[in-house]
C-alpha cells in the first residue's frame, strides 16, 4: 500500500524519482572503487550483536544495525558476510566481503581463505 502510495502521481517525483537518482550515485560510487579494488572488506554492522528484543524500543537504532549493508543492497553488488572473530564477550563479529558485479566466483574464494579453507 505505502508502495502505490510513493509512486502516485503527485510523489513520484517527490519520492521515487529521487530514490532512484540516489540509487544511481551508490551504484557509480562502487562501480568508480572497483576500478581501482578487486574487494571492499567491511564490517557487517557498527557494533555488536544485541539480545533478541533489546533495540525493539528504538528503531534508528536497529536501522544503524544495517547502515553497512543498505547500500550493497542498493548498488546490486555482491556481497557475503562470514564470521571473522568473536568479543571479549563471545559475541560473534561479522566480515562483509563486496566485490563487482559478477564477481561472485572471486568474493567466494576470499571468504574460503579467510574462513582458512572451511567449505562455503
Amino acid at each position: 500500500m505505502l508502495g502505490t502510495y510513493v509512486l502516485s502521481s503527485g510523489y513520484y517525483d517527490a519520492y521515487y524519482k529521487r530514490a532512484l537518482k540516489l540509487k544511481k550515485k551508490i551504484s557509480g560510487d562502487f562501480k568508480n572503487v572497483f576500478e581501482n579494488y578487486d574487494l571492499i572488506l567491511s564490517p557487517v554492522t557498527p557494533s555488536l550483536p544485541f539480545k533478541i528484543g533489546e533495540k525493539k524500543i528504538d528503531p534508528l537504532e536497529m536501522y544503524l544495525g544495517d547502515i553497512y549493508t543498505v547500500n550493497i543492497n542498493l548498488s546490486g553488488v555482491p556481497a557475503i558476510s562470514i564470521p571473522c572473530s568473536y568479543s571479549s564477550e563471545g559475541l560473534p563479529i561479522g566480515l562483509q566481503i563486496i566485490g563487482d558485479h559478477f564477481s561472485e566466483r572471486k568474493i567466494l574464494r576470499a571468504a574460503e581463505a579467510f574462513l582458512g579453507g572451511a567449505s562455503l
